[in-house]
Protein backbone atom coordinates (compact mmCIF):
# COMPACT_ATOMS: atom_id res chain seq x y z
CA UNK A 1 0.00 0.00 0.00
CA UNK A 2 2.70 2.45 0.56
CA UNK A 3 4.40 1.79 -2.68
CA UNK A 4 1.11 2.97 -3.82
CA UNK A 5 0.87 6.07 -2.44
CA UNK A 6 5.00 7.48 -3.46
CA UNK A 7 4.07 7.84 -6.99
CA UNK A 8 1.02 9.67 -6.11
CA UNK A 9 2.73 12.14 -3.17
CA UNK A 10 5.58 12.80 -5.71
CA UNK A 11 2.96 13.85 -8.46
CA UNK A 12 1.01 15.94 -5.77
CA UNK A 13 4.34 17.91 -4.62
CA UNK A 14 5.25 18.73 -8.31
CA UNK A 15 2.16 19.80 -9.33
CA UNK A 16 1.93 22.04 -6.03
CA UNK A 17 5.82 23.07 -7.22
CA UNK A 18 4.48 23.77 -10.57
CA UNK A 19 6.90 21.43 -12.46
CA UNK A 20 6.25 21.45 -16.06
CA UNK A 21 8.29 23.83 -17.07
CA UNK A 22 5.46 26.33 -18.35
CA UNK A 23 4.91 29.60 -15.87
CA UNK A 24 2.14 31.85 -16.74
CA UNK A 25 3.15 35.33 -17.67
CA UNK A 26 3.15 37.59 -14.99
CA UNK A 27 0.14 39.93 -14.95
CA UNK A 28 1.35 43.61 -14.86
CA UNK A 29 -1.21 46.09 -12.47
CA UNK A 30 -1.47 49.42 -12.81
CA UNK A 31 1.16 52.08 -11.23
CA UNK A 32 2.15 55.37 -11.34
CA UNK A 33 3.50 56.19 -15.09
CA UNK A 34 1.00 53.56 -16.70
CA UNK A 35 -1.27 55.16 -19.26
CA UNK A 36 -4.87 53.49 -18.78
CA UNK A 37 -8.12 53.38 -20.61
CA UNK A 38 -11.15 52.57 -18.35
CA UNK A 39 -14.73 53.12 -18.75
CA UNK A 40 -16.79 54.60 -15.35
CA UNK A 41 -19.96 55.53 -14.23
CA UNK A 42 -20.04 58.14 -11.53
CA UNK A 43 -22.93 58.40 -8.97
CA UNK A 44 -23.76 60.71 -5.69
CA UNK A 45 -24.88 59.41 -2.54
CA UNK A 46 -28.25 59.07 -3.53
CA UNK A 47 -27.88 56.75 -5.94
CA UNK A 48 -28.01 60.06 -8.83
CA UNK A 49 -25.61 59.79 -11.53
CA UNK A 50 -23.22 62.72 -12.30
CA UNK A 51 -21.09 61.20 -15.45
CA UNK A 52 -20.41 57.73 -17.11
CA UNK A 53 -17.99 56.83 -19.96
CA UNK A 54 -20.52 54.23 -21.17
CA UNK A 55 -21.89 55.29 -24.67
CA UNK A 56 -18.94 57.05 -25.43
CA UNK A 57 -14.89 57.03 -25.70
CA UNK A 58 -13.31 55.13 -22.86
CA UNK A 59 -11.41 57.52 -20.55
CA UNK A 60 -7.52 57.28 -21.24
CA UNK A 61 -5.84 59.10 -18.58
CA UNK A 62 -1.84 58.76 -17.16
CA UNK A 63 -1.63 57.22 -13.59
CA UNK A 64 -0.21 60.31 -11.45
CA UNK A 65 0.14 62.93 -14.03
CA UNK A 66 -2.00 65.30 -11.95
CA UNK A 67 -4.93 64.82 -14.66
CA UNK A 68 -7.60 63.00 -12.56
CA UNK A 69 -8.85 63.84 -9.12
CA UNK A 70 -6.38 62.26 -6.83
CA UNK A 71 -9.04 59.46 -5.35
CA UNK A 72 -9.78 58.58 -8.51
CA UNK A 73 -5.93 58.10 -9.63
CA UNK A 74 -5.49 55.84 -6.33
CA UNK A 75 -8.14 53.75 -7.16
CA UNK A 76 -6.51 52.52 -10.62
CA UNK A 77 -3.67 51.88 -8.84
CA UNK A 78 -2.97 48.06 -7.90
CA UNK A 79 -5.79 47.30 -11.18
CA UNK A 80 -5.62 44.82 -13.71
CA UNK A 81 -6.85 44.64 -17.49
CA UNK A 82 -10.38 43.40 -17.09
CA UNK A 83 -11.16 44.01 -13.21
CA UNK A 84 -13.50 46.19 -11.60
CA UNK A 85 -13.94 47.85 -8.45
CA UNK A 86 -16.43 49.90 -6.98
CA UNK A 87 -14.68 53.14 -4.94
CA UNK A 88 -16.17 55.82 -3.15
CA UNK A 89 -14.00 58.92 -2.75
CA UNK A 90 -14.40 61.42 -0.24
CA UNK A 91 -14.45 65.19 -1.67
CA UNK A 92 -11.09 66.08 -0.23
CA UNK A 93 -10.05 63.47 -2.74
CA UNK A 94 -12.57 64.67 -5.19
CA UNK A 95 -13.95 67.98 -5.43
CA UNK A 96 -13.07 70.08 -2.33
CA UNK A 97 -15.49 72.64 -1.70
CA UNK A 98 -14.01 75.86 -1.75
CA UNK A 99 -15.06 79.17 -0.56
CA UNK A 100 -12.98 81.77 -2.96
CA UNK A 101 -14.52 80.22 -5.86
CA UNK A 102 -17.82 82.24 -4.66
CA UNK A 103 -17.81 85.47 -6.40
CA UNK A 104 -19.88 88.94 -6.24
CA UNK A 105 -20.50 90.42 -9.68
CA UNK A 106 -22.09 94.31 -9.74
CA UNK A 107 -24.86 93.30 -11.99
CA UNK A 108 -24.01 95.97 -14.32
CA UNK A 109 -20.47 93.73 -15.10
CA UNK A 110 -22.37 90.89 -15.96
CA UNK A 111 -24.13 90.65 -19.80
CA UNK A 112 -26.14 87.14 -19.28
CA UNK A 113 -28.75 87.55 -21.37
CA UNK A 114 -31.48 86.54 -19.42
CA UNK A 115 -32.37 87.75 -15.39
CA UNK A 116 -30.59 86.13 -12.94
CA UNK A 117 -32.24 83.93 -11.20
CA UNK A 118 -31.16 81.57 -7.79
CA UNK A 119 -30.09 78.30 -9.44
CA UNK A 120 -29.05 79.82 -12.89
CA UNK A 121 -26.76 77.82 -15.01
CA UNK A 122 -24.49 80.03 -16.52
CA UNK A 123 -20.92 80.05 -18.33
CA UNK A 124 -18.30 82.54 -18.20
CA UNK A 125 -15.73 83.74 -20.34
CA UNK A 126 -12.54 85.21 -19.62
CA UNK A 127 -9.05 85.66 -21.41
CA UNK A 128 -10.52 82.61 -23.51
CA UNK A 129 -11.32 79.79 -20.89
CA UNK A 130 -14.75 79.46 -20.10
CA UNK A 131 -16.01 78.47 -16.59
CA UNK A 132 -19.59 76.96 -15.55
CA UNK A 133 -21.08 79.06 -12.30
CA UNK A 134 -24.37 78.73 -10.60
CA UNK A 135 -26.29 82.05 -9.24
CA UNK A 136 -26.87 81.38 -5.82
CA UNK A 137 -27.56 85.03 -4.75
CA UNK A 138 -29.34 88.10 -6.35
CA UNK A 139 -30.22 91.58 -5.20
CA UNK A 140 -30.26 94.47 -6.92
CA UNK A 141 -27.43 95.48 -7.14
CA UNK A 142 -25.22 92.07 -7.44
CA UNK A 143 -25.10 88.43 -8.33
CA UNK A 144 -23.26 85.73 -6.42
CA UNK A 145 -21.65 83.39 -8.64
CA UNK A 146 -20.59 79.88 -7.41
CA UNK A 147 -17.45 78.51 -9.42
CA UNK A 148 -17.32 75.27 -8.09
CA UNK A 149 -18.19 72.30 -10.41
CA UNK A 150 -21.85 71.10 -8.83
CA UNK A 151 -20.00 67.92 -7.41
CA UNK A 152 -17.83 69.75 -5.11
CA UNK A 153 -18.19 69.09 -1.22
CA UNK A 154 -19.93 65.99 -2.57
CA UNK A 155 -18.91 62.48 -1.72
CA UNK A 156 -18.24 60.47 -5.08
CA UNK A 157 -19.41 56.72 -5.95
CA UNK A 158 -17.23 55.15 -8.85
CA UNK A 159 -17.57 52.05 -10.66
CA UNK A 160 -14.54 51.77 -12.80
CA UNK A 161 -13.56 49.19 -15.25
CA UNK A 162 -10.02 48.75 -16.43
CA UNK A 163 -10.61 48.05 -19.88
CA UNK A 164 -6.77 47.82 -20.58
CA UNK A 165 -3.14 49.41 -19.62
CA UNK A 166 -2.26 50.99 -22.97
CA UNK A 167 1.18 51.88 -21.88
CA UNK A 168 2.57 50.04 -18.80
CA UNK A 169 5.41 51.93 -17.10
CA UNK A 170 8.64 49.72 -17.68
CA UNK A 171 9.67 47.15 -14.67
CA UNK A 172 13.07 48.32 -13.41
CA UNK A 173 16.19 46.06 -14.19
CA UNK A 174 18.60 44.71 -12.16
CA UNK A 175 21.88 46.47 -12.45
CA UNK A 176 24.62 43.71 -12.04
CA UNK A 177 27.17 44.47 -8.71
CA UNK A 178 30.62 45.38 -9.88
Amino acid sequence: MKKCLAPLLIAAVLLAAGCGGSEAPAVHLVQVGDTVRVDYTGTLADGTEFDSSFGREPLEFTVGDGSMIRGFDQAVIGMAAGESKRVVIPPEDAYPYRDDLVVVFDRSALQMGVEPAVGLQVILTQAGQQYQATVIEVTASTVTLDLNPPVAGKELTFDILLLEIVTPTPAPTATPEP
